[in-house]
């Protein structure tokens, strides 16, 4: 049986990256692209400090605090992208099947490679390899166990949160395309402060020690707030909502810099309350705020610097540079010596050269990997279409009625595909 997805109530054509639109040309979301670089270059630097390569402590120091909260900043923002994306893009002659394949398309050959090269860096390494098939599986998020979770290519877990979200978008997506228009801000805000409770319901639920020896938290509320799949649905749903106050036209902001210094604000402030607020509680709600301006700057005609060609381009490859930069980072270090520190002004470069290094690798997989199987197994086939008499309804271009042009049903374009880096 197929099960057909809707489109976005109140858009009158949706496909892949366009916005609500009549006839004309499609209209693409470039700010958003923008945007997933610099979310995945938080989630690199905040990995990147770990790894203690400046030998200054106080530098040091100062690097670890001042991204202290970006991972988790850039793994709350893909998932609050990835529930927008899909919501704006869901076709209406669409089916459960054909939108799974092109989710599973997108993410598991890509995974698959880089959790191979993992699996071989650790063996080549001697260090052991736990969870190898928890992780292939991507179930590994679903266990409360620290090892479990960040083993393998220890990024990957986030692949695991969205997998669940991918099997559950039809009937999420069954559900919010039912809420009243009038309605949306109810909900948005209700989502909202859920994400904001959770802190004090792990508090209740889950023991609050012992704590973990590089972190100020429980392993279980580390666990339950980081990567329980159920938990972190709700900054996906929360991006499906936003993606219909824009499409419906009740989003009424445009412009960046207001939520760019909400989100700053509420980083600021992460930084000063414990660990179990930084890692989403405070940051869905501008990161909400930010995805749906950007969105509406774009539809508006807006010029933005999130939309310029390098940082779309740099955009397209961030998923590859997600699953990617953390073993370069690691591997690379224990081959300069695992426990070595470098003065300040090396460690940069060092910083630079495995983010260039990370980049050309991303370039590879995205271009090997992700590419061509997309082409050959996400891309709607086209049918022909019987020829119609002009100002017949349905046909392509006749006023008032929305043209249906083809888009990949997952690419490297905001609309189309939205995976989610991880942070530790």
């Amino acid at each position: 049986m197929r099960h057909p997805l809707r489109a976005v109530p109140g858009a009158r054509d949706r496909t892949g990256v366009h916005g609500p639109a009549g006839p004309g040309p499609a209209r693409r979301l470039p700010s958003l692209t923008g945007m997933r670089f610099a979310a995945a270059l938080l989630v690199f630097c905040f990995h990147a400090s770990y790894e203690n390569l400046f030998a200054d402590r106080q530098v040091n120091a100062a690097f670890h605090e001042a991204v202290s909260q970006a991972g988790w900043t850039g793994v709350s923002f893909f998932f609050v992208l990835s529930g927008f994306v899909l919501a704006f893009s869901a076709r209406s002659k669409d089916t459960w099947r054909a939108f799974w394949r092109r989710r599973l398309v997108k993410i598991y050959p890509s995974h698959l490679v880089t959790l191979a090269a993992a699996a071989a860096l650790l063996a080549a390494a001697g260090l052991p390899r736990p969870a190898l098939l928890r992780n292939l599986l991507l179930v590994q998020a679903w266990q409360p166990d620290v090892e479990v979770i960040l083993s393998a290519n220890p990024v990957s877990w986030s692949l695991s949160a969205e997998a669940l979200f991918y099997l559950a978008f039809p009937a999420l997506w069954a559900g919010v395309r039912r809420i009243r228009a009038e309605r949306l801000w109810w909900w948005a805000a209700a989502l909202t402060a859920a994400v904001a409770a959770l802190p004090v319901l792990a508090a209740v639920l889950l023991p609050a020690g012992p704590h973990m020896h590089w972190l100020a938290i429980s392993e279980e509320q580390y666990w339950f707030l980081l990567a329980f799949p159920p938990v972190r649905a709700a900054e996906f749903v929360l991006g499906m909502v936003m993606a219909r106050l824009v499409a419906t036209g009740r989003f009424p902001g445009r412009g960046l810099a207001l939520p760019v210094l909400a989100l700053a604000a509420s980083y600021l402030l992460a930084l000063a309350l414990p660990v179990a607020y930084g890692i989403a509680a405070l940051g869905a709600a501008p990161l909400a705020w930010l995805v749906a301006a950007g969105a509406r700057a774009d539809l508006s005609g807006a010029r933005t610097l999130l939309a310029s060609r390098p940082l779309v381009r740099l955009g397209e490859l961030s998923f590859a540079f997600y699953l990617l930069h953390r073993l370069i980072q690691f591997h690379g270090h224990r081959a300069l010596g695992a426990q070595r520190a470098f003065g300040t002004g090396a460690a940069a470069g060092l910083l630079l050269l495995a983010c260039a290094l990370t980049l050309l690798a991303a370039w590879v997989l995205h271009t090997a990997v992700e590419q061509p199987l997309l082409r050959r197994y996400a891309t709607p086939r086209r049918t022909p279409r019987t020829p119609r008499p002009p100002g017949t309804p349905g046909t392509p271009g006749t006023p008032g009625t929305p043209s249906a042009p083809e888009t990949p049903g997952a690419s490297g374009a905001v609309g189309t595909s939205s995976s989610a880096p991880a942070s530790k």
